[in-house]
């Protein structure tokens, strides 16, 4: 059989070292060239190694499995010769909550493993990878396909609370009220977010992804894993020679990147 190559994060080392194992004795043709501790560190591996299959723990420090199978798309080169990896989500949900994986073409496996159901999951994903060396090679249409599945899957669940109005910056002894509704855009920078109005930046000490979970969605659109943009300051989004998009803001002379998960956003263009 083909040797194929894959890649484990889990963050607790016992489950990795049993996965691992139970993967020999499943899938013995099957090479765990990476074991990954965190998001970050998962991410960085599968760029560099492109295994065929990641194994991604849900809950881990820094990023997330979601986290890290959308930034995968979106970083993951349009080389028609590098296919995307098959996704495995290791998680601690029941069925219910995990049948989305299901529909997005992606397997799962439940906590505590049980040999049973891993065996299952490297035969279906043995069939997949056997199916796609008979057929061309992942190119960007399907990658941008598969981009797309993802952020169905990963788009945050509507919040029961209401929207915020305005956000509190500290700066020194004062805590200035910054109206949402002035905001440009948002970053994430390391473990703060900047909050970028037309003429003044804010530092805030909160997660981009519990913001999102707080913004309107309507209003703020995300355009990258790192930013949130308020559609109205958006001129115009740009599409250059390499087929990239880019936006035009009409109150700052930053000029932002689309990565393809959020392409479609500008289908039009």
């Amino acid at each position: 059989m083909t040797l194929r190559t894959a890649l484990i994060a889990e963050d607790e080392p016992l489950l990795a070292a049993h996965l691992r194992a139970e993967l020999a004795q499943a899938w013995p043709e099957l090479s765990v060239v990476a074991m990954a501790a965190n998001g970050l560190q998962a991410l960085d591996r599968a760029l560099d190694l492109r295994p065929d299959v990641c194994f991604l723990d849900i809950r881990m420090p820094g990023l997330t499995g979601l986290d890290v199978a959308r930034a995968l798309a979106e970083d993951w080169p349009d080389d028609p010769g590098t296919p995307f990896p098959l996704l495995v989500f290791v998680t601690a949900y029941d069925q219910h909550a995990v049948q989305a994986f299901e529909l997005q073409a992606v397997d799962y496996l439940l906590k505590p493993l049980v040999r049973a159901r891993l065996q299952s999951c490297c035969q279906r994903l043995q069939r997949q990878l056997s199916q796609r060396d008979l057929q061309h090679p992942s190119g960007p249409d399907e990658l941008q396909t598969l981009a797309r599945q993802l952020q169905t899957l990963l788009a945050p669940a509507a919040s029961a609370q209401p929207h915020l109005e305005f956000i509190p910056a500290q700066s020194g002894h004062t805590v200035e009220m910054v109206p949402v509704d002035e905001v440009v855009y948002f970053e994430a920078a390391d473990k703060y977010v900047r909050v970028l109005t037309a003429d003044r930046e804010h530092l805030i000490r909160m997660p981009l992804r519990e913001l999102i979970n707080q913004i309107d969605e309507r209003r703020f659109w995300q355009i990258h894993r790192s930013i949130l943009v308020q559609t109205r300051c958006i001129s115009r989004a740009v599409r250059d020679e390499q087929g990239k998009l880019s936006v035009v803001l009409r109150q700052r002379s930053e000029i932002l990147p689309v990565s393809r998960v959020y392409a479609h956003l500008f289908k039009g263009i």
